[in-house]
Formats: structure tokens, C-alpha cells, sequence
């Protein structure tokens, strides 16, 4: 399972300032093909606010053309007609806006959520051993659905309470100005409270998502090692161990609807009271004959709305900010350095096979302090047929992992065909190359696409051919749905030697320069080995075929044996020359095996 640390790249928080709020921004280069729509949903956002806000001076004008004291020169039927109007408008721009905005945010994240995925899918492999892939997953779902959130609802609703709150306050500095500063007496305090509380919950919004991703993490162990779960009967312990990590969740996210709940109940106070305490200051002046009922209401109507684009505010702002860190997590993988780039790569680069590690110094990344390979050398020739054996840990895997350009190595050198392997064009390079692993594991789909991963342009009869030689074809043809039948979720409805075969057929149709074989006849009976083995040996023929080697049967017939022990080629030479060393480390494995 993987390593239970939390991610340590991952900043505790954001501070909201100029250079952050900068690079939030960069997120919007992938809403700027669509910033028409964007920018034309603002304008109608503005104009509909706005026009709310005459709505309320005319809620206060109908009570003063009512008592006959309106400077207006309307009827109470004109003011219901342009009533009437504004509401059709405002219900049409409304539509509009709404759909604008959701064309822009769907696009725009769709296109944030394509970039991800390919970023992530040509990362290195040590950046996923790096990283867990719950937490990976909650980047991918849970921060682009928070920027999607923001983009379609979040920043619309902060920007229409700014536009009601400073047109709102303009017209009561100019209508009346007595009551204003009494209501705006509250304003600073409020704003200094809600930004205090928007950065505490926007760092417990933050630990929430940490810990969702760590559910995600647990989820993702627990199921894809479900048999060795049911073999250890370790049901009940994974399920406490997740249901900890959910009672984690809940215990942030009360804390987070605490502070929520604080906030909403402290801004409802004071709003409420400042609320009242104008309406009685109001009434003593309509009282004296300073304003009139009607702008009494329209007064009480625009601090109401003031009050709750306040309120609003606060909220959304902590959204936004919850938004922000989203931007920050996504980001970082985007501007991870990926094994590919967006320029043109080579289309075809055709290797002879010719691969020499020369005095090879490797450790794993995530594990420095233990070096795997120790001046390893080993030579191939082209065409030759090569096996590595030796016990778990000799730096069998790694020889190949290194091949296929997974890592970096720390000394040493690894060419083919004389040039160093990281001088090539990755994707050209790796093309190059056909591997099948001891444990297979197929794509959710059909057989026919299976297989056809290896060679996408192959035509019908090279895909049956390659079935037939990889001994695939007979049990194939007994499926209803033949090639076109679904092999479920990580090939579950096939059995390990069929899975095993269709990985063969992968790599017979690929047609590589260079063969990467893992124990690939493990999984298979003794009358389907054969038949496999053969089809194998006439693949390998002609082409560098290089063998890990778990059962020495495999190997009688390779063209050299390379035996590894503690990162370091002890011995070499064919089967025959190795038996013959009385003392040496292949001649006790043989005996062991009881092959002769």
C-alpha cells in the first residue's frame, strides 16, 4: 500500500496579494477563448444589478405618489408598467447571463481538466511515486470542481454584490446622507471581521479537501488490492481505517460549518440591529418632516441590500479564496516538467538494438540511500536473445525500467546503438520498444482495442494474426462477441494466462526493435506455454530480446545469461558455459530447479 505520509508539497496556505492573485490568473488562459461570452455575461450581470437597484427606489417612489407627495411626474399605473418591463428584462438578461457563464465555465474547465490529464499522463514516473494518487485524484475532481464553482457562480454573485454595494451607498450619500453614516458606521467593522473569517475558513475548507484526499487515497488502496484484503481477511480493518479517515473529514468540516455558522450568526446581529437602528432614526425623521415615507423605504430597501451584499460578500470572498488555493494545487502539476512537450517529435526512429550500460550507478528516487545498481555492465548485440537472473532485489526490473527511460540514472552510462539513450526523442525512442509484464493488467475495454494499443493503424487481419500467434485466437473465437467482447475494468473478466496472452498479441502486433519480456509465459498451462513460447521465439528472432527470468526453463536457449547479484553482473555466458562453473551462483540455481 502506498506511504501514508501526507503529500509535503503541498503549501500549508496562500497569502492574497498581488503575486499570488497574479498567478491565480494564469488559470484564465484557458477561459480566454471563450472571454466574448465571459465578458458579455458581465455586462448583462452589471446592467441587471443595476436595475435591481432602481427597483427599490421605485418601491419607496409608489408609497410617495400614493400620499401625493412624489416629485415624480407619474401614475402609480406607470410606475406598475415600468415595473413590469424591468422584470422581463431582467428575467431575459438573467437568462442569458446564466447561460454565458455556464458556456464559459463548462469549456473552460474542460479544457483546464484535458490539460491536467495530459500533464499528468506524460509525468514521470517518479513524480507518481512522489505523490499519492488519492490525493492526485482529489486535484483532478474536487479543486477543478471549486474553480468551476467560481467560475460559474462564485464570481459572477461577489461581483453583483460590489455593484449593489457601491451603487447602493452612492445613492444614499446622495439622497440621505444622515442616515448613511449612521449605517455605514458598521461598514469597516464588518469588512475587517469577514476578512478575518475568511481566511480562517478558508484554511479549514483547505484541511477539509487534505482530508477528503486521503480518503480517496484509502479508497483507491482498499480496492485495487482488494484480493489481497479478502486473502488477509482484513475487511474490518480497512473498513476502521477508512471510516477514521471519514470521521477526520467530519471533524474539519464541523469545525468548518462552526466557524461558518459563527460568522453568519455574528454578521446577522449586527446587520439585524444596525438594520433596526436606522428604521428608528428614519421614523423620528419622517416624524420631523425631514424625508419622506417613500424614501424611508427606498432608504430601509437599499440598506437591506447593502446589509446583505455585506454578508454576501464575506461568504463569497471565502470561496474565492477557497478557489485561489484550488488554482494553487492545480497549477503545481501543471507546471510540473512532463517527460513530453507540445513540440513535434520524431515520427519514426528506428533502433538496431545495440545497448550497452556501461559501469551503470542507480538509486530510486525516493529511496537515495540505497543504491540498486553498482557499476553494471552489461553488453547486448543486436538480434541477441539476453536473460537477467538473479534473487528478488538484484536490479533485474530496474536494468529495464532504466531501458525504458523511467529514471535517471546517477553514473554510468546506457547507449543503444552508440548514442546515449537520453539524447533521444522520448516518444520516438520508447516506440521502439514492446514489453510484457508478469502481471498484466488491460484497459477497461474490448479485446480488439487491447490489443490494438500496441499498433492503433494495424489492419483486421494483422490484429487475427497477431492473436493467432500469441495462441489468443482459440479462446477468442469462443466468445459471442469475439474481439469486440469487454474485458471489464483492468481485464477482471479474463483469466491471468488469457490477460497474459493478449499482452503477447499486444507486443507481436508493435512488431518492436527491442523486446522487453517478463516472465511472460508464467501465467500460462503447459500446452499453452508451449505454443506461446513458440510464437515468442519467433518473435524474438532477428531483434533484442531481453528476458527476466523467474523459471530457468525459459532460458536454456538464449544467446547469453546474465546473472545479477547485489546491482552487479557476476556472471555471463549461454546456459551450457554457466552449468559447467561447479561453484557459480547459475550452476546452484540450476540444480535447484532441478532443470537440466
Amino acid at each position: 500500500m502506498a506511504d501514508k505520509n501526507p503529500q509535503k508539497n503541498t503549501p500549508e496556505k496562500t497569502k492574497l496579494n498581488r503575486e499570488t492573485l497574479g498567478q491565480a490568473l494564469e488559470i484564465f488562459k484557458y477561459i480566454r477563448p471563450y472571454r466574448f461570452y465571459f465578458f458579455l455575461g458581465l455586462i448583462l450581470l452589471s446592467i441587471s444589478s443595476a436595475i435591481f437597484m432602481v427597483v427599490l427606489y421605485l418601491a419607496g417612489e409608489m408609497v410617495d405618489i400614493a400620499q401625493g407627495v412624489s416629485e415624480l411626474d407619474y401614475s402609480l399605473r406607470d410606475i406598475g408598467l415600468i415595473l413590469i418591463i424591468i422584470f422581463v428584462l431582467q428575467g431575459v438578461m438573467s437568462f442569458f447571463r446564466i447561460y454565458l457563464f455556464a458556456y464559459t465555465s463548462e469549456n473552460g474547465i474542460a479544457a483546464i481538466r484535458k490539460a491536467l490529464y495530459s500533464k499528468m499522463i506524460t509525468l514521470p514516473i517518479v513524480f507518481y511515486e512522489k505523490n499519492r494518487l488519492g490525493e492526485l485524484i482529489s486535484r483532478i475532481t474536487a479543486d477543478v470542481e471549486s474553480m468551476y464553482s467560481a467560475f460559474s457562480v462564485t464570481l459572477a454573485e461577489f461581483i453583483r454584490q460590489v455593484i449593489i454595494l457601491v451603487v447602493g451607498i452612492i445613492f444614499l450619500a446622495i439622497t440621505t446622507p444622515k442616515l448613511s453614516l449612521i449605517m455605514l458606521a458598521t461598514f469597516p467593522l464588518i469588512v475587517v471581521i469577514a476578512l478575518f473569517f475568511g481566511r480562517h475558513i478558508r484554511r479549514l475548507s483547505r484541511k477539509r479537501q487534505e482530508a477528503l484526499g486521503e480518503t480517496n487515497t484509502i479508497m483507491n488502496e482498499t480496492v485495487t488490492s482488494i484480493r489481497s484484503v479478502k486473502a488477509f481477511t482484513s475487511e474490518e480493518f480497512e473498513g476502521n481505517r477508512y471510516g477514521s479517515a471519514i470521521q477526520k473529514v467530519v471533524n474539519i468540516a464541523m469545525k468548518f460549518a462552526r466557524a461558518r455558522g459563527f460568522f453568519a450568526s455574528f454578521m446577522v446581529t449586527v446587520l439585524s440591529g444596525a438594520l433596526f437602528f436606522v428604521i428608528w432614526q428614519g421614523a423620528r425623521m419622517v416624524q420631523n418632516d425631514a424625508i419622506t415615507a417613500g424614501g424611508l423605504i427606498s432608504f430601509v430597501s437599499y440598506t437591506a441590500a447593502i446589509g446583505a451584499a455585506i454578508a454576501g460578500l464575506g461568504n463569497f470572498y471565502a470561496q474565492l479564496l477557497g478557489a485561489l488555493g484550488a488554482t494553487e494545487r492545480v497549477r503545481e502539476i501543471l507546471n510540473e516538467g512532463g517527460e513530453l512537450d507540445n513540440r513535434d517529435h520524431d515520427a519514426r526512429l528506428d533502433l538496431k538494438g545495440n545497448i550497452h550500460f556501461n559501469n551503470v550507478q542507480f538509486s530510486y528516487p525516493t529511496r537515495e540511500d540505497i543504491p540498486v545498481l553498482k557499476s553494471l555492465n552489461i553488453k547486448i548485440k543486436s538480434g541477441e536473445k539476453v536473460a537477467l537472473i538473479g534473487s528478488s532485489g538484484a536490479g533485474k526490473s530496474t536494468v529495464v525500467q532504466l531501458l525504458l527511460r523511467f529514471y535517471e540514472i546517477q553514473g554510468g552510462s546506457i547507449t543503444i546503438d552508440g548514442q546515449d539513450i537520453f539524447d533521444y526523442d522520448i516518444k520516438a525512442y520508447r516506440s521502439n520498444f514492446g514489453m510484457v509484464p508478469q502481471e498484466v493488467l488491460l484497459f477497461g475495454g474490448t479485446i480488439r482495442e487491447n490489443i490494438l494499443y500496441g499498433r492503433p493503424d494495424a489492419t483486421e487481419e494483422e490484429l487475427i494474426q497477431a492473436a493467432k500467434q500469441s495462441n489468443s485466437w482459440e479462446f477468442i473465437s469462443t466468445f459471442p462477441e469475439g474481439l469486440d467482447t469487454i474485458v471489464g475494468e483492468r481485464g477482471i473478466k479474463l483469466s491471468g494466462g488469457q490477460r497474459q496472452r493478449i499482452a503477447i498479441a499486444r507486443a507481436i502486433l508493435k512488431d518492436p526493435a527491442i523486446l522487453l519480456l517478463d516472465e511472460a509465459t508464467s501465467s500460462l498451462d503447459a500446452e499453452s506455454e508451449k505454443v506461446v513460447q513458440e510464437a515468442l521465439d519467433n518473435l524474438m528472432e532477428g531483434r533484442t530480446s531481453i528476458i527476466i527470468a523467474h523459471r530457468l526453463s525459459t532460458i536454456k536457449n538464449v544467446d547469453t545469461i546474465f546473472v545479477l547479484e547485489d546491482g552487479k553482473v557476476i556472471e555471463e555466458g549461454n546456459h551450457e558455459s554457466l552449468s559447467n562453473i561447479q561453484d557459480g551462483v547459475y550452476n546452484h540455481l540450476v540444480h535447484l530447479s532441478s532443470l537440466s
